[in-house]
């Protein structure tokens, strides 16, 4: 007797997790439509979309793969969020690894949409729609958001058995829920660290790579190779 097709291996995500299929996706953001585009990064676009399993809108970040390095931030991701859970982290709620209606790879993660936006759009007005709103974020705002995602850092480097370093830690990668609380996303580049101790000299050659947005260097990346 035949053994049963096994589905796509989904890195680090436990079977909490439900499985959306591509059709579903495609369904969800009306064939991944430009006007429910909401960002765009490195490594892929994010959409917004309903998900019927879900009562509230999703964002869905679907991986370019024709682009070096994408495969590997999916894997990354997947696996940076799949056993972390924070108050300050975005919640990832499934992901995807199958093929499209034309046969070729697909990868995309399915997030909590965010209705306030990135952090970045917020400091800089960023809206060219001139009927969306776009307040100014308040001193109080300004340093509740600091300290949010200081709390978010504060967890993953020290109260996982394996520390997350983020690596690209800046404005457009913090995001506002309805009451204006930081959630630290986009952890295509992040890398786990298992302690400073247990790292071997060649570990520590390769902790000089800098990683995330060039011509910046995020603050958890600095911390990261001051610790060697």
């Amino acid at each position: 007797m035949r053994k049963p097709k096994k589905l796509p291996f989904l890195p680090s995500l436990e079977h909490k997790y439900l499985r959306v299929s591509y059709g579903e996706l495609h369904q969800a953001t009306n064939g991944f439509s430009s006007s429910n585009l909401v960002g765009t990064g490195s490594f892929g676009s994010v959409y917004r979309g309903t998900l019927v399993h879900f009562e509230r809108p999703v964002a869905v970040k679907v991986l370019n793969l024709q682009t070096r390095g994408a495969s590997k931030s999916f894997m990354a991701e997947c696996k940076a969020l799949g056993k972390i859970k924070h108050r300050n982290l975005i919640n990832i709620l499934t992901c995807c690894s199958s093929v499209d209606y034309k046969g070729d790879d697909f990868k995309a993660i399915v997030f909590e949409f965010m209705p306030n936006g990135s952090l970045e759009t917020l400091l800089h007005h960023t809206i060219e729609d001139s009927e969306s709103t776009n307040p100014s974020l308040n001193l109080m705002q300004r340093v509740n958001i600091a300290l949010d995602v200081a709390f978010a850092l504060d967890y993953l480097h020290n109260d996982l058995e394996e520390a997350v370093v983020h690596c690209d830690i800046k404005p457009s990668n913090i995001l506002l829920d309805d009451d204006m609380v930081a959630h630290l996303g986009d952890f295509g580049l992040a890398r786990l660290v298992h302690g400073v101790a247990s790292h071997s000299s060649s570990d520590k050659g390769s902790s000089s790579v800098i990683k995330g947005t060039i011509g910046y260097v995020p603050p958890d990346s600095r911390l990261y190779f001051i610790n060697y």
